[in-house]
């Protein structure tokens, strides 16, 4: 887990960093990426939070989420750390940005200029039980039925990715 994340302004300049926790305790800004896994039948990947992640545990998100590192690339950060996490590479590109600050129920503050980027994958991903405990594809059609009665299950990050691409037009189906 990297100690140190990126602090930014509103337009994801670079203003400093700070320490993980820290960072989260006190709701300051900073870098992070959102990645979006797809198959070639155009179902997502779903990741389960692990239970013992610092906020978010048990919950459904997106194939992978981190911060990148001091001096890091996005594309480079996320390519790291969907292997660390899910055990495969693909090839990654970005398809939009975002900010958005929730509070998590532990008190956690999640204020984030994000980088969603996405790729595609067809086989079985090798979850690292410290950052995952299960993973699913899903149709977009069956994962907006679940967010609209289930969107307890979900981190609020992944719901408003769903939400702004949908709105924006860029799920197919």
């Amino acid at each position: 887990m990297e100690k140190d994340i990126i602090l930014v302004d509103e337009h994801d300049r670079e203003i400093g960093s700070g320490e993980k926790m820290t960072v989260h305790r006190e709701g300051l800004k900073h870098r992070a990426f959102s990645i979006l896994i797809f198959n070639s039948r155009g179902e997502m990947m779903l990741q389960k939070r692990a239970a013992s992640k610092y906020h978010g545990g048990g919950l459904w998100t997106n194939a992978c989420c981190s911060h990148p590192r001091s001096g890091e690339e996005i594309i480079t950060a996320a390519q790291r750390r969907l292997f660390e996490e899910m055990g495969f590479s693909c090839d990654l590109e970005k398809i939009m940005e975002l900010s958005y600050k929730f509070t998590m129920p532990n008190g956690l503050i999640e204020n984030e200029y994000d980088h969603v980027l996405l790729g595609f994958f067809d086989g079985e991903p090798e979850l690292n039980p410290a950052e995952a405990q299960a993973w699913t594809w899903i149709k977009i059609e069956d994962l907006k039925k679940d967010l609209e009665t289930s969107a307890a299950n979900y981190t609020p990050w992944f719901k408003l990715i769903v939400e702004k691409l949908s709105n924006n037009n860029l799920f197919k189906k």
